[in-house]
């Protein structure tokens, strides 16, 4: 009787110019606490990075890190079937189009 094989990966790392993105949990209510309707929940476009590829680790234009809270648009990203709930995706690096920090860039140099 043959074996079922098994896959079972660990770990995800994304391949050029791209970043692997949890992506937030769907609206259910607005900030003034109005519950939505299962069908008009706010599509979500935020994340936070898990895993950044080696070429834009090596990267100065792409100032992204591990554990940013990133803003990014949907239409590109590549859904991975690794977890059951399904919100990780591969993103290009050019379709972030925001970083959200505390602090600005300039006053970390200072």
């Amino acid at each position: 009787m043959a074996k079922a094989r098994t896959n079972t990966f660990e770990y995800v790392e994304p391949i050029g110019l791209r970043v692997l993105v949890r992506k937030d949990e769907p609206k259910k209510e607005t900030k003034g606490g109005i519950a939505l309707p299962e069908v008009a929940e706010i599509p979500t476009i935020t994340g936070r990075i898990v895993t950044i590829s080696m070429a834009i680790e090596n990267d100065e234009d792409f100032p992204l890190r591990q554990y940013d809270k990133i803003l990014f648009h949907p239409k590109n990203a590549i859904p991975v079937d690794f977890e059951s709930d399904n919100q990780l995706f591969v993103v290009p690096a050019d379709d972030v189009v925001a970083v959200f920090r505390r602090e600005s860039p300039a006053s970390e140099e200072e």
